[in-house]
């Protein structure tokens, strides 16, 4: 099955979420599905689940209520997102199922790094000796999934203490270059798409005509 992966660089995130909903509610049954590899700035993001309190201090940082699933979370430069527009019906592609594939997709990388992480039923992400490193919020429209998975690889870590990420009070945050020394995020965006691209069962990259065309 075909997949089209698009990767943008730095993008604002309300732009980037409109641009991912006006994708779902255009594509054809026939279009390919859609990863989207980019970074944002600056950003707190509430989910559709999320509570006010959990924002504790939110300083200068923009706080954005998402209509994603899950609570609130930071996004910021050094942050691997990957956002996965699939045709779940085409895919007959559990939500469940899917959020399982992203843990595991990002599991998979991070063992390439000599790391063991685990994950939780009960707090979806990925975690190394107790600490989240990944975290997974989506959404489901017209049969078909968007936001994804964010990777911490080389951020700044602070702003996660202005809230309670994923609605856990004290939850520590860690990231890949913590863990394993200095890394970039370009680095990790291709073993990424490759362990993503297994477990989703996607067998052919199409290229785009353009990177950023669907974000404008």
């Amino acid at each position: 099955m075909e997949l089209i992966v698009r990767a943008p660089g730095l993008q604002d995130y309300v732009e980037t979420w409109q641009a991912m909903k006006r994708f779902v509610d255009t594509r054809s049954d026939d279009a390919a599905d859609e990863i989207w590899l980019l970074e944002h700035p600056p950003v707190y993001t509430q989910g559709l689940n999320g509570k006010a309190e959990h924002i504790i201090d939110p300083g200068g940082i923009p706080v954005v209520a998402s209509d994603r699933g899950g609570q609130a979370t930071y996004h910021g430069p050094g942050q691997l997102i990957a956002y996965t527009m699939i045709d779940l019906q085409r895919k007959r592609l559990g939500i469940r199922r899917l959020v399982s594939a992203l843990e595991e997709a990002a599991a998979a990388v991070l063992k390439q790094y000599g790391l063991v992480p685990k994950t939780r039923h009960e707090a979806p992400g990925v975690y190394i000796d107790g600490a989240k490193i990944a975290s997974v919020g989506l959404r489901i429209r017209r049969g078909c999934s968007y936001h994804g998975l964010s990777l911490n690889v080389c951020m700044d870590l602070s702003p996660f203490s202005g809230i309670d990420p994923c609605g856990f009070s004290g939850l520590r945050m860690t990231q890949l270059s913590d863990l394993v020394g200095p890394i970039a995020v370009h680095e990790v965006s291709i073993p990424l798409i490759g362990q993503l691209m297994e477990v989703l069962d996607y067998t052919e990259l199409v290229a785009p005509e353009s990177a950023a065309a669907v974000l404008v």
